[in-house]
């Protein structure tokens, strides 16, 4: 969600304000069914998501320290590199260590704080990993949920959120929940060549937009 939205919302809006609401948007719907996912979740998702949401902070006030031009540029390039991971094959048999797990915590919290998008070092995690669907969907919204937790509450406390992007990202839940819950529906039912076809072909749109309007 996180990586189609703020490279587009970042255009029309100061890029911290984007990023701040997007996480909380994240938080709104991350909520929704939290028991479940983090029961199903893989156990690595508590130590990536612990260790995220202490960075989480860092690159949120990075973020706010950046001109707002120049962030922009890093975010739409941040989605691009999310186009690329989530096309990474599969690694049969692979399992990550306690370095790669740490690193990957380690830059979804930065990315979460700086860009509101945990997805890329966290996405290839799961899906490259030879676990069932079911798990790698859970584990990584586990983690999803705790950045945006983290997000939220370090922007309240920094003073970088206000009424405005609550508003925001309330007006912006009612649909993203309905989309949400059809993409529920739909999960398992394509096949993952379809789906990776997919959310690239999306990852990649969404990161043209940026590209092109940042030119134009």
């Amino acid at each position: 969600m996180a990586i189609l939205l703020v490279p587009l919302i970042g255009l029309v809006i100061p890029p911290g304000e984007a990023v701040v609401v997007s996480n909380m948007l994240g938080l709104l719907i991350g909520l929704v069914g939290a028991r479940k996912v983090w029961n199903e979740g893989d156990k690595s998702a508590g130590v990536i998501g612990s260790l995220a949401m202490l960075l989480t902070p860092v690159g949120l006030v990075v973020l706010f320290a950046t001109p707002p031009g120049i962030a922009r540029v890093l975010i739409a390039l941040v989605a691009i590199g999310a186009f690329g991971l989530v096309l990474l094959p599969t690694r049969p048999g692979h399992a990550p260590g306690r370095l790669e797990t740490g690193l990957t915590g380690a830059a979804a919290g930065l990315l979460t704080g700086f860009a509101g998008m945990p997805g890329p070092p966290v996405v290839p995690y799961y899906l490259r990993r030879p676990i069932p669907r079911e798990v790698a969907r859970a584990s990584m919204l586990t983690v999803f949920l705790l950045t945006s937790i983290a997000s939220t509450v370090a922007a309240l406390a920094l003073g970088l959120a206000s009424w405005r992007d609550a508003l925001f990202a309330v007006v912006l839940f009612v649909p993203v929940l309905a989309g949400n819950h059809l993409g529920s529906l739909a999960f398992g039912k394509v096949s993952d060549a379809a789906w990776r076809g997919f959310v690239g072909f999306l990852l990649a749109m969404s990161a043209l937009m940026a590209i092109v309007r940042l030119i134009g």
